[in-house]
């Protein structure tokens, strides 16, 4: 096992069947650009001959020795591209490529030094790696894979807003966004108060950075408390107010008649009181009497950027085991999930508890979807489910704003730009630590939140493309790309959890201290052979089994009730003895909660 190299797929090509071009299985709408013969250097084992193949979509490599070594590579996973050495370099294998990806890991490549064998294929990675920086499309408008589901109806606004149970006497629609005007990055469904007119939202607008006012997430069908999502005020060094903004708290605060709300700000008070200086700030008790204030200490994005870089540093492409709690330590990166796991445990249990919020940071789309999302996963179970958790991602994520192109870099080559930052990420593993702690309560399993990881990056799907749902309106998104979750539902078995067990009423309150929280191997090691993880635990290959083998006896049983005649229903009965027993006996003994 040690010494085979890093066997790499895209998870997404898994039982999709695809037509062969030489070594190279191609998507409908992927074409080749180049081959050529090159070194791998693998950082796991020695240097690998063999021939890279890139295409408009994927950097594929392939040995040409005898122990197959493949890497897979979307090239939207690229976040950079340098070169590795000169003319002049000595030593062997010291000049080529170095790729630094997205997903944690890089790769090296080496070629031969004479006659600037690398200038071609260089020039090709960065320009299908980075297309919108050479004025190229992305691949996903380029694919043209098809699929019986279409993905984009996963989530209808008014249908999700019903569910809930809204609209209603002290909740309303508002159209007043229909054409972007009141807040380009916000949806053109809003839900708001009742009371609340539409020059009230106008003038409320106007104090709230990126005009984003708060507007209703969640609401709680049987004590009315909300969850409702904002940016900050604009208080500015003056300590402006706004009595509109003030009385619009209030109206949130009536609607269920909550004796004070919640403002949960995701930010440390420092910073709080920082953003201030640039005209932003936070909700003071003298304006907002009616109100409670609480921060949350959850640091910005670039905090974020910096904690996972540490984390790519320890983990690839070698683990040292010597030192490896402390240096897990030092990237933070588990303490910045208790963080952001415990803010939303504080929102889910103020809203169960009968009093509503208002939930946000600065601008209200990074923690602010990271705190509403995860509390919605944890108050409503039908976000638990594999369709249910599709739409809280495009509700609370997609529509809302949460700026996908400024966060990943789709297709752009400015590696360094301190708008990248992983809080998608982290919102995931957040997820996964959730599916840790509750294995019977999430229909979806761990490969759903990696093959959403993955497309995240990739740019096969239009799903995670653009920063909001105006900007992905004007590029036609849903006509002209396919959807992540047409992929997904074309074979939902991939993707189920065979410990789920439906609970409607059960709210889940995750333990968020450092002893219960765990490193996400599988997603953040995946790369190092010497980890054995597997796709399936035997534990859950067996149970799998054993529901194969459940199916199995009920199919016999509703084949011989339908063939039996009424005596020989009898005669079966009376043979059911101790001894013998009957498929509905093997089926209860099956049904016993694992």
């Amino acid at each position: 096992f040690e010494s085979v190299c890093v066997r790499v797929r895209d998870a997404s090509r898994e039982s999709l069947k695809m037509e062969p071009l030489a070594d190279v299985a191609m998507l409908p709408g992927e074409e080749r650009v180049i081959d050529k013969d090159i070194i791998y250097i693998c950082p796991f084992n020695a240097a690998v001959k063999g021939k890279v193949f890139i295409t408009n979509y994927r950097l594929y490599f392939k040995n040409t020795d005898s122990t197959p070594v493949i890497l897979d590579v979307p090239l939207g996973v690229i976040s950079r591209v340098e070169k590795m050495g000169g003319a002049s370099s000595r030593g062997e294998n010291s000049y080529g490529l170095e790729i630094t990806c997205k997903d944690m890991r890089n790769l090296r490549f080496a070629l031969k030094q004479e006659g600037h064998s690398r200038r071609d294929i260089f020039e090709i990675i960065f320009k299908y790696a980075f297309p919108l920086s050479h004025g190229m499309q992305l691949f996903a408008f380029l694919s043209q894979e098809k699929y019986e589901e279409n993905g984009w109806n996963v989530y209808e606004a008014m249908e999700e807003y019903r569910r809930q149970g809204v609209p209603n006497s002290e909740w309303r629609v508002t159209f007043i966004n229909k054409n972007y005007e009141l807040c380009d990055t916000y949806p053109t469904i809003l839900v708001v108060p009742y009371k609340a007119t539409e020059e009230d939202l106008k003038r409320v607008a106007t104090f709230r950075s990126r005009c984003r006012i708060p507007v209703l997430s969640w609401f709680h069908k049987e004590n009315h408390a909300v969850i409702t999502r904002c940016s900050q005020p604009l208080v500015g060094m003056s300590g402006k107010r706004n009595k509109d903004d003030e009385r619009y708290l209030d109206l949130i605060r009536e609607a269920n008649g909550t004796t004070k709300l919640t403002i949960y700000d995701a930010r440390p008070n420092v910073n709080a009181v920082a953003n201030k200086a640039t005209g932003g700030g936070y909700e003071g008790d003298d304006a907002y009497q009616n109100a409670e204030l609480v921060f949350l200490d959850i640091h910005n994005i670039h905090v974020m950027r910096e904690s996972l870089k540490k984390l790519k540093d320890i983990v690839y492409p070698g683990v040292e085991e010597s030192h490896w709690l402390s240096s897990l330590e030092s990237t933070h990166w588990l303490e910045h999930i208790k963080l952001v796991l415990s803010g939303a445990i504080q929102v889910a249990d103020k809203v169960s508890s009968g009093s509503s919020v208002v939930v946000h940071c600065s601008d209200g789309w990074d923690r602010t979807a990271q705190l509403t999302s995860l509390a919605m996963l944890m108050l409503d179970s039908y976000y638990r489910t594999l369709r249910g958790f599709q739409v809280l991602l495009e509700k609370e994520w997609i529509s809302f704003g949460h700026k996908f192109a400024s966060r990943i870099g789709h297709g752009d080559k400015n590696h360094a730009d301190q708008d990248r930052s992983p809080i998608f990420v982290q919102f995931i593993d957040c997820v996964w630590q959730m599916t840790k702690q509750f294995p019977t309560a999430f229909e979806f399993n761990e490969r759903l939140l990696v093959v959403i990881l993955d497309h995240l990056y990739s740019c096969r799907f239009g799903t995670f493309l653009y920063n909001c749902e105006s900007a992905r309106e004007s590029n036609n998104v849903r006509v002209k790309t396919v959807s992540l979750w047409s992929f997904v539902n074309r074979d939902t078995s991939l993707y189920i959890n065979p410990f789920y067990t439906p609970e409607s009423s059960c709210v889940l309150y995750p333990v968020a201290s450092m002893r219960h929280l765990e490193l996400w191997v599988t997603y953040y090691i995946r790369w190092n052979p010497r980890i054995q993880h597997q796709q399936q635990s035997p534990v859950e290959q067996r149970y799998k089994e054993l529901l194969a083998l459940r199916d199995q006896y009920l199919k016999k049983l509703e084949e011989l009730q339908l063939s039996d005649s009424a005596p020989s229903s009898t005669h079966l009965t009376n043979r059911s003895t101790p001894n013998a027993a009957t498929p509905n006996q093997h089926i209860t003994h099956l049904q016993t909660p694992f």
